[in-house]
């Protein structure tokens, strides 16, 4: 159980398009009008959970053509987002829109984010927490999963507002943006290898 909470916790604080957007939606419209997007990105997360432990992902992601367009999309929206933070010089790159993303876009982030799969796929079939309990499982899983990624996606959105008041240098801010593509980048990776690409 311990191990299986450790890596829910490493999976959720590592950087993804859902934590480093929600960052973004802080950092440009501040933590109140960030709450419906990291609600979205929350409940996206849980029908990913649900769909790779009931099997369902497995049949969708079975069919080739379904499969390779949802991967395709995601890894391109991946490689962009990677490479709007890496070049976007000495501010924050977090991403900005012109209005706050709300509900439905955390939502439909989470469902389209190949990394929220290797997640789910990772923590699902890592990790036994009651082996003799096949149905129980599963459910105490996302329970787990679910009171872990709240609180983390609210430091993340915290970050993001709070980072507006921080008057950090340019090659702070220089070093964060690098950071951030190069976590990105990860993900991709992450991404193709669990595709098996």
């Amino acid at each position: 159980m311990i191990a299986y909470i450790a890596a829910v916790t490493f999976l959720i604080i590592t950087p993804g398009p859902g934590v480093l957007t929600t960052a973004g939606v802080g950092s440009a419209y501040g933590f109140r009008a960030g709450l419906a997007y990291m609600s979205g990105i929350i409940f996206g997360s849980l029908i990913v959970m649900s769909s790779v432990a009931s099997g369902l992902a497995a049949i969708v992601f079975s069919v080739p053509f379904v499969r390779n367009i949802l991967l395709v999309g995601s890894l391109t929206y991946l490689l962009y987002l990677a490479f709007r933070i890496a070049t976007s010089g000495a501010r924050v790159a977090f991403i900005e829109t012109d209005r706050p993303l709300g509900f439905f876009n955390g939502m439909t982030l989470s469902v389209i984010n190949p990394k929220a799969y290797a997640v789910a796929t990772t923590i699902f079939s890592g990790f036994t927490v009651l082996p003799d309990s096949p149905y129980l499982e599963p459910a105490i899983k996302i329970i787990i999963f679910g009171s872990i990624s709240v609180p983390m996606h609210f430091i993340w959105l915290y970050a993001g507002a709070s980072l507006k008041r921080l008057r950090l240098s340019p090659k702070i801010m220089r070093l964060v943006n690098v950071g951030m593509a190069t976590a990105m980048l990860a993900v991709v990776a992450l991404a193709l290898y669990s595709s098996n690409i």
